[in-house]
């Protein structure tokens, strides 16, 4: 199948030809007929699969024909559970709709001044792209006008009921006309989203897009055990002078601990940054600005933080705290190897850490084979199912899709500056030790937390 065969508008299949795409994914090529039709769905794909596309172009094919009702109030709106989904979706939007008619796209969340975004909202506007908590706030102050919304669709509805946003999400349906077209995108349809599809989609078309086991494959991933948090430490910082390493994601499981780890990078001279719900939209779109033009070659991010991060040049994922979800490790270890390119997948765990492993393993089919540095063993005993994976030192760790090699460097390397990796030691000229601005300061709250949704 081809873009062509889904009798899109002419002007959005040649927008998509001019993005360099010619045939669909499996999750756009199933979606967007039914989508275009006018059915209500409720779709499950796993992440990196073209999501955003698959509601982006029935939306936009949508806008090509007259409204049904006159107005300035938006046509489509899209929620989403993060600002970073809300920019990605309101980019889409630009790419796909370059040779229409003046697409007239808002973007309302978090972090950005009201006024601004009030004034938006006074402005005519076809398509309306928000988080559910910043939407409430206008719609309660009597500023937003969905009697003419068209189309609903609900982006990554299982981040959604995870970070405490459904009953927002209820509210915001509740207030758009019952006539509206409903889609749900979820990585999963289980439990509390199945409910939720029941209440706000009528009769709806089920979409189900690769098994948990299919993911990633062009992902390797390892499992390194650590005695402490001392002993993480080295590890990561001997992986983070290897200059196979491209850029990386670094996983902490709390606003405060990717702070504290981002300042302590940054100050042995690795250019990092943190990325975390606490920085206001113009702290997160710098981070962001410098992360994709190179600026920024180690970002230590949360979950919430980094989703819908899609940039190519990721090579290398660290879950340096285990996610408390299985579902989360899908998504982090998803944001490298994007755009068909492999990736390296790098999980830290303590002793006490098996049962996270194990459910883990169970969630997405696969084994992650347990590795050791040379130098760096950990004195603990490990579970025996996760036998170290024994490499010759000497090699580097590489770049994803090369030889398999150890991550030894030099036999005894690993504690000092760049050893074992050609990297100079911190402070010493070279392109990755010029520092791209000191992390912010955070409060240290969990970023999964939902004590109130305003502002977001």
């Amino acid at each position: 199948m081809t873009f062509e065969t889904l009798n899109l508008n002419p002007a959005i299949a040649q927008a998509v030809a001019a993005a360099g795409y010619t045939e669909p994914t499996a999750v756009q090529a199933k979606a967007i007929p039914d989508a275009i039709a006018g059915h209500d769905l409720m779709v499950s794909a796993p992440t990196g699969t073209g999501k955003t596309a698959a509601f982006v172009l029935p939306a936009l094919q949508r806008l090509g024909n007259a409204p049904a009702k006159a107005g300035r109030g938006p046509r489509v709106l899209v929620l989403t559970p993060t600002r970073e989904l809300a920019l990605q979706v309101t980019s889409a939007v630009a790419t796909y709709s370059k040779g229409m008619r003046q697409v007239r796209t808002g973007t309302i969340l978090g972090g950005m001044p009201y006024p601004k975004q009030r004034k938006l909202l006074d402005s005519p506007l076809d398509i309306l792209v928000a988080t559910p908590g910043r939407l409430i706030d206008f719609m309660e102050q009597g500023k937003v006008d969905f009697s003419r919304l068209e189309l609903l669709v609900l982006d990554e509805a299982d981040r959604m009921l995870d970070m405490g946003f459904i009953k927002p999400v209820e509210m915001i349906a509740a207030a758009t006309p019952a006539t509206r077209q409903t889609l749900l995108f979820s990585a999963t349809l289980d439990g509390g989203i199945g409910q939720l599809g029941k209440r706000l989609l009528r009769n709806p078309k089920l979409i189900e897009i690769a098994a948990q086991k299919a993911r990633h494959e062009n992902i390797e991933q390892r499992l390194h055990y650590v005695d402490d948090g001392s002993h993480k430490s080295k590890l990561l910082d001997h992986f983070l002078r290897d200059v196979a390493l491209d850029q990386a994601i670094v996983f902490t499981a709390t606003k405060r601990g990717a702070d504290r780890l981002a300042s302590k990078l940054y100050e042995d001279g690795h250019a990092a940054a943190a990325l975390h719900g606490d920085m206001n939209q113009s702290q997160r779109n710098r981070t962001l600005a410098k992360l994709r033009s190179g600026n920024v070659r180690v970002l230590v991010a949360t979950d919430v933080a980094a989703r819908g991060i899609d940039v190519k040049t990721i090579s290398h994922v660290f879950n340096y705290d285990l996610p408390k979800a299985a579902e989360d490790y899908v998504h982090r270890i998803g944001r490298t190897g994007r755009a068909g390119l492999n990736g390296i997948a790098i999980s830290f765990a303590a002793p006490d850490d098996g049962w996270q492993v194990r459910q883990i393993e169970r969630y997405t089919g696969h084994s992650i084979a347990a590795h050791v540095v040379a130098g760096l063993e950990p004195k603990v005993p490990q579970r025996s199912s996760h036998k170290p994976a024994g490499r010759p030192a000497g090699r580097s760790f590489g770049k994803p899709g090369g030889k398999p090699g150890g991550y030894a460097g030099r036999a005894g390397a690993g504690t000092g500056a760049g050893a074992g990796s050609g990297r100079p030691a911190p402070g010493a000229p070279g392109r990755w030790n010029k520092p791209a601005g000191g992390p912010a300061a955070s409060r240290g709250k969990p970023e999964r937390s939902y004590s109130s949704f305003r502002g977001r």
